[in-house]
């Protein structure tokens, strides 16, 4: 086999080479005139949904019906009160990451506890306690937009050699998911759980404690992103973390996570959430709706969902 096929029998390829069409597709139409600006808009803001997305794929890599629907809460209350205890003083930076930190390992402990305790399926109590969060927000915030701190807001709004620093803060979250998945037994007890849960228990694997820490795991970073979003968007607002609710699923999905659970791809979460920008970006420069971009990303979703079902069942 040639490396060349070797290449394109990965999954994560596609949604790379997607990225990369509708990337020159755009450029295409404005000449080359954004080429630079167009790029670092889009590592920004797909810094974020890399961040929520590698959370989501961890909890859908433990197999079918896991999934984590309290993102979009987890990150607008982290943002909220990590900038309200800021209260815009460089002084209290770090102070401000470690209870949105706290915020992400509580709301990962309740998600979890009404997993287990009551034996609700996942997709129910996470959407329970997103609610429970997202009012904790709502009292918490008030109406009031506190500013981030100076600091913190240049740094998130600034680059390093031309890279956004918000995206080398996700590509060391990234480089941090893809060692737990590739090199140590935690990731693949989660690989085990996600192909078989009874034959994992039978194997002797935690898996109740490994399916609890990939649950903290997630809302940690959904509180990471949302404290970082927070700074870069000059304040935290009430729906903030509206739209990662869709978008943490779908990189996972077109980035080329299997969807039944058993197999996870960081790779694929960066080439799907540059495609998910960049589709936005060419839809607004042809002058397209915001209509036609859900319409096309729920096409999408369900294309890639067919295609991978077919793979599997050839495969059987």
């Amino acid at each position: 086999m040639t490396p060349l096929l070797r290449l394109f029998r990965k999954p994560w390829i596609w949604s790379w080479l997607a990225a990369f069409i509708v990337w020159f597709l755009t450029i295409m139409v404005t000449l080359g005139a954004s080429t630079l600006g167009l790029s670092q808009a889009a590592l920004t803001f797909a810094a974020f949904s890399v961040i929520v997305g590698i959370g989501q794929m961890f909890v859908i890599t433990l197999g079918p019906g896991n999934i984590d629907l309290s993102v979009p809460a987890t990150m607008t209350l982290a943002g909220t009160v990590a900038l309200k205890l800021m209260n815009v003083e460089n002084g209290m930076i770090l102070p401000g990451l470690l209870v949105a930190i706290v915020i992400g390992l509580v709301v990962g402990l309740g998600n979890y506890a009404l997993i287990k305790a009551l034996r609700i399926p996942p997709i129910i109590a996470t959407l329970s306690m997103s609610f429970i969060v997202q009012s904790a927000a709502i009292w918490t915030n008030r109406g009031l937009r506190i500013k981030p701190p100076s600091m913190l807001a240049e740094f998130t709004t600034s680059h390093t050699l031309g890279v956004p620093n918000v995206a080398i803060v996700a590509l060391l979250i990234s480089l941090l998911a893809w060692f737990l998945l590739e090199k140590t037994i935690y990731g693949r007890w989660i690989s085990a759980i996600g192909q078989s849960m009874p034959a994992a228990r039978m194997a002797g694997i935690p898996v109740d404690g490994t399916r609890f820490v990939t649950y903290l795991f997630c809302a940690v970073l959904a509180s990471v992103a949302g404290y970082l979003l927070a700074c870069f968007s000059g304040g935290a607002a009430l729906n903030m973390g509206s739209e990662y609710l869709l978008m943490s699923i779908a990189v996972v999905v077109i980035g080329g996570t299997a969807v039944a659970g058993g197999d996870s791809n960081v790779p694929g979460i960066w080439g799907a959430s540059l495609f998910m920008f960049l589709v936005v970006s060419m839809l607004n420069t042809y002058g397209l709706g915001a209509g036609i971009r859900l319409i096309m990303t729920g096409l999408i979703i369900i294309s890639v969902i067919m295609l991978a079902g077919g793979r599997r069942a050839g495969m059987r």
